[in-house]
Formats: C-alpha cells, sequence, structure tokens
C-alpha cells in the first residue's frame, strides 16, 4: 500500500506533475521530539526533569533494574516489529497515519495511511512519494526538468528517437497484493496514446504508450497505464484520441497486457500547438473534460487508479515517462 508523488514531462507528448503509489500487505509509531529541559552540568550525571516526567523515569528505571538480575530464561522476550501498516491496523485500529517502525528484512520507517483509500482502510503502505510542487524536490536521476509558469515537471531527457525514463520504487521487502496511487500530468505538444505504430506498441519493455507506464518486478508485468491523447473536443483524427473517446479508432489497439487497466486524456481544448505545454488542464483527474473525452473522464477511481493482483509479491515498482516520438 504505497503512493507515490511525481512531476515528469515528456516531450512530444506530455508533462506529470504528481505521482504517489500505495501497496496493501499482509510497530512502533515515530513521534516528533520533545523537548526536555535539563540542568545538567559536567560533574552531573542527572538530570532535572519537570514533575510530570520523574514517575515515568523512575518505572522505567525499576523495569530496567528487574530485567538486569533476572535469568534469561524468565526475560520477557522483546516483540517483534509490525511487518506491515495492514499488521498495525488489525492490531490497533484506531492508529493514526504516520510514520512507524516497521519490521522485515530491512527495517525502517514508513508512512502509513490508515484511512480510507481505494476502497479499504486496512493499514496501506506508502512505497514512493514524489511532489515536483514542492520547490525544494529534484527529479530522479536521469530525468529532464522542465518549468514553466511556476509548474515544475521531470520528463524524458533529449532523445531523437521514442524512449522511456524510468525510475524504481522498492518495496523493502513488504509483500503486497494491491496497488493504489495517483499519477497527475500535463500534456505537451501532441500525444497521440497509443497510436499503433511499430513493433513497439505491443512491447510492454518498449515506449508502447504516450504517456506513463507502471509495472511491477522484471520480467515487468503491467499495473496501470496513463495515456495522454491530442484533443479533449475537437475531432482532427480518430486515431489520435484515446481509446475511450468519441468517435476513436483506437479501442481496437488496446494492448492485450494493458486490458481495462488504464486512464487516459486530453490537455487541449483547442488545436495543439508546437513545443507547448498545457498547463491549466493537468491531466488523468477527471476534470475540465471536453466533450469528446467524458466516458474517459467518468472511469471508476479516478483520479486513484486501483490493482488488485492475482497473487501476493514484494516486487518493486517502476514508473516510466515514454512516447513513440524524439523529445527534441
Amino acid at each position: 500500500n504505497k503512493p507515490i508523488r511525481f512531476t515528469v514531462k515528456m516531450s512530444g507528448k506530455l508533462s506529470i506533475l504528481f505521482a504517489f503509489f500505495y501497496l496493501y500487505s499482509i510497530g512502533i509509531v515515530k513521534t516528533e521530539n520533545t523537548n526536555v529541559p535539563s540542568t545538567a552540568t559536567e560533574n552531573d550525571n542527572t538530570c532535572a526533569l519537570p514533575d510530570q516526567y520523574t514517575s515515568l523515569v523512575q518505572s522505567l528505571q525499576e523495569c530496567a533494574n528487574a530485567l538486569k538480575h533476572c535469568h534469561k530464561s524468565q526475560c520477557i522476550q522483546p516483540c517483534p516489529l509490525p511487518s506491515s501498516c495492514k499488521e498495525i491496523k488489525e492490531n490497533c485500529p484506531d492508529s493514526p497515519s504516520g510514520y512507524y517502525h516497521i519490521g522485515g528484512k530491512k527495517p525502517s520507517y514508513i508512512y502509513c495511511n490508515m484511512e480510507e483509500l481505494c476502497g479499504s482502510n486496512e493499514g496501506w503502505t506508502r512505497v514512493a512519494y514524489l511532489d515536483m510542487s514542492d520547490q525544494s524536490e529534484e527529479c530522479p536521476t536521469g530525468f529532464r526538468l522542465y518549468a514553466s509558469n511556476g509548474v515544475k515537471a521531470c520528463g524524458r531527457p533529449y532523445s531523437s528517437v521514442g524512449s522511456c525514463q524510468s525510475v524504481q520504487f522498492p518495496s523493502n521487502g513488504i509483500s503486497y497484493s494491491q496497488v493504489c496511487g495517483r499519477v497527475v500530468g500535463y500534456q505537451y505538444d501532441s500525444p497521440d496514446a497509443i497510436y499503433k505504430e511499430g513493433a513497439n506498441h505491443d512491447d510492454i519493455d518498449s515506449y508502447y504508450v504516450d504517456g506513463i507506464s507502471l509495472t511491477r518486478g522484471s520480467p515487468r508485468q503491467h499495473i496501470w497505464t496513463f495515456m495522454a491523447s491530442r484533443h479533449d473536443n475537437i475531432f482532427e483524427n480518430n486515431n489520435n484520441l484515446c481509446p475511450c473517446s468519441v468517435g476513436s479508432t483506437q479501442f481496437s489497439n488496446i494492448q492485450s497486457f494493458v486490458g481495462n487497466d488504464y486512464f487516459c486524456e486530453s490537455g487541449c481544448p483547442e488545436n495543439w500547438k508546437d513545443n507547448t505545454p498545457y498547463f491549466s488542464d493537468p491531466l488523468w483527474d477527471g476534470k475540465q473534460c471536453g466533450s469528446l473525452e467524458q466516458e474517459c473522464c467518468q472511469a471508476s477511481g479516478l483520479p486513484w487508479f486501483h490493482k488488485v493482483l492475482s497473487s501476493t509479491t514484494n516486487d518493486y515498482i517502476e514508473l516510466r515517462v515514454c512516447g513513440d516520438e524524439s523529445s527534441n
């Protein structure tokens, strides 16, 4: 149960602003530091604590002394760390969203979303989170930064041919059976969704979409595809519309590995222009939909996708920004 927040830009095709993904899987809360006044000096081994802490310190000291003198067979063994946010939620239903100490192969502090998400409130584990609206955030290694009118986006580097740029998010050994997340992007130039052109169209390892490919593990297994099309209310050519748009011929082009697991929108309400970003209409949010893409904007769950896997896994998740033309 992990979210990712991400900003990406696809030259000739699209820009991505946010992406977040959560994993749903089969414990100690990390809290902020408390400022405790101290009057200890170089020659003093004690601290002058406020009265409200005195009894707690005394209790802890008594416990420590008792454990120090007991026989190993009599000592209480420490509880193992929880293996997932789901386990924490099951044992402590009132646990709030926040960072928790999760065990496993790589124990670490992980953000747990304990609220309802994608129809479930049983504890979601955040896998990744990247928010390019944060001015201090940088693009992942290998991505090119695009910025305009206060919007930062990460996309494919310069390329004279079609390509994908990838970033991977490890699961840290946590097993999961569902993935829930959100990606927000922007159209740039003239994307054509999954227009069938060349052998790359049916290859999950290649640039089969003008948009975002979300997969897991190796060999890649499809999770979700985010398509960007050219227009949302101008019928210029039925080959460059979303598969779900009125009059589109792309429905027959949907790859078998994609199936119904996709979102598609356009951010251009007029005739498209070269080298132009359309920042006024973010993609894959189900809003500002033109007359041709009304059905696309009624996709279940928007703006969140939800994928139930056929089996449990601990695969890493990979997000790729792809385009079947150059990014120059």
